[in-house]
């Protein structure tokens, strides 16, 4: 049997493709709960199969362009066009590596650097959000048991005074938060729960770019965020409810946060 120390990078993807033995899913998290940079890089690895099944899953769907099915085959535009699930597939996969994969690592690039927009901080929120919210064993990396802990430690990787906001007469308990990876900048996440098991969460990250500073709204695929940008730095309260809740919500977070 391995040690723990010899956890490589292909550990980590592996792990975080779910494609562990058991035996060796327990070391790798028994190593991640020690090694917070590599634990977000498991949380980015995560969140880029989340984009990319969203994105583009659906195109195994679409017909193939006549094109493109000769394309892949070899064959004429006068000659017969090839059909059958694996012919989609073979013309997704070349029509990903032609464009849209090329697409979208291009818009993903964009939060490496400070010109990084409201738009695409949120969809990072909302992804790790999808991402977390769904974990039974690790939802969350410190536990609100250690809120002291969690909040200094995270207080410090972001560079700003950071506080878990009460959201107890909104209903919602704290369940502890995680330090995440945007690009190349540190991301906190707190993380609520009801007594029905309906968690939200709270996502806080750096933006330079604070031109943008009015409060939006977004929803997608049954999640909603609520989200704005207050000295350089932006933050987004994401559950699945509507935005009625949601707003009333988040105007008490942001009173909690704001307070001296």
């Amino acid at each position: 049997m391995t040690g723990i120390d010899d956890i490589t990078r292909d550990h980590l993807h592996t792990f975080a493709d779910g494609r562990l033995a058991p035996s060796e899913q327990t070391r790798v998290e028994a190593w991640l709960s020690e090694h917070p940079d590599d634990a977000a890089a498991v949380h980015a690895y995560r969140l880029q199969n989340t984009r990319l099944h969203e994105e583009f899953d659906p195109v195994l769907d679409e017909n193939v362009p006549p094109g493109m099915a000769a394309l892949v085959t070899g064959r004429s535009r006068r000659s017969s066009t090839p059909s059958g699930p694996w012919m989609r597939l073979a013309a997704s996969v070349l029509l990903l590596l032609t464009g849209g994969l090329g697409g979208w690592l291009l818009h993903g690039q964009s939060a490496l650097f400070p010109q990084a927009s409201t738009s695409a901080f949120v969809n990072q929120a909302m992804g790790a959000h999808r991402v977390f919210v769904a974990e039974v064993r690790h939802p969350v990396e410190v536990p609100a048991t250690q809120e002291a802990h969690l909040v200094a430690w995270l207080s410090k990787r972001l560079g700003t005074k950071l506080r878990a906001p009460d959201l107890l007469d909104a209903g919602y308990s704290l369940v502890g938060g995680r330090l995440l990876a945007e690009g190349a900048r540190p991301a906190a996440q707190f993380m609520y729960e009801k007594k029905d098991g309906k968690r939200l969460t709270v996502y806080v990250r750096g933006l330079q770019d604070t031109k943008d500073t009015s409060f939006r709204f977004a929803s997608k695929a049954g999640v909603s965020a609520f989200y704005w940008v207050e000295e350089a730095f932006a933050y987004a309260l994401i559950a699945p409810v509507d935005r009625a809740r949601l707003i009333t919500i988040a105007n008490k977070v942001y009173r909690d946060l704001e307070r001296p």
